[in-house]
């Protein structure tokens, strides 16, 4: 809820710009927050962080964490597929294909967007939540650029426009991280290597690339079942 309220101001500011200029002010947001959380020691610890961040005693074990990381994860991918298939997934589609011509059927692009900032925020803010209780504790870092683009690479690697595009880009990008810091010295090296050969050869995602696929397949037995013109026969 906290993540919530304060995207609500920032994106009262970020939601008046548009293409390259929004992605940089949700950056320059981003640094402001870390920069705030970085020296407000009082309250955020600054670079010792805060520790000593536990569960309730009902939630405390690896295994009954385990249920409720995953029950609030099907809750919240339950959520986001139910609003992309609403009134309001649909507005924020043709927003993003054709802003002029939404604006012109009476869609108000300002208030969608801003909704949609203020309701991304609430997950990420309970993706963190998460993330601190099963660490234990937070640091400022969180709040940093690097994990921005973490999100971002994982949405690439997925594929735009399908909600398992980002679960999907997720499990990819940390498989691929974790094993990488565990078995070589230049993991980071070789994961922005294998990120840009994937971008390049899947430009839709994984998932945006393998339903291309499928439709492809789907389309070629009926094109191939369609019988063919004896010659002689009328056109």
């Amino acid at each position: 809820m906290v993540a919530a309220a304060i995207s609500l101001v920032s994106g009262w500011f970020c939601v008046r710009l548009s293409n390259i200029y929004f992605a940089m002010l949700t950056l320059a947001f981003a640094q402001i927050f870390w920069s705030i959380a970085y020296q407000w020691v009082d309250v955020t610890g600054g670079d010792n962080g805060i520790v000593g961040v536990w569960p309730s005693d009902w939630a405390s074990g690896a295994k009954a964490f385990y249920w409720l990381a995953l029950a609030a994860t099907v809750l919240s991918v339950g959520c986001i597929r139910y609003l992309t298939f609403a009134p309001f997934g649909h507005a924020l589609r043709a927003l993003r294909d054709s802003p002029q011509r939404a604006a012109a059927t009476g869609i108000p692009r300002r208030t969608v967007q801003h909704t949609a900032f203020v309701v991304s925020a609430f997950f990420a803010g309970l993706a963190g939540s998460l993330l601190a209780f099963q660490k234990g504790s937070i640091f400022p870092d969180v709040l940093g650029i690097p994990m921005s683009i973490d999100g971002l690479v994982m949405v690439l690697l997925g594929g735009f426009g399908t909600v398992s595009g980002g679960i999907v880009g997720a499990i990819v990008y940390k498989t691929a991280s974790i094993w990488l810091m565990s078995n070589t010295d230049l993991s980071r090296m070789i994961l922005g290597g294998l990120i840009i050969l994937l971008v390049v050869a899947f430009p839709e995602g994984i998932v945006g690339t393998l339903g291309r696929i499928m439709r492809t397949r789907k389309q070629q037995p009926a094109i191939f079942s369609q019988p063919v013109a004896k010659m002689g026969d009328a056109p």
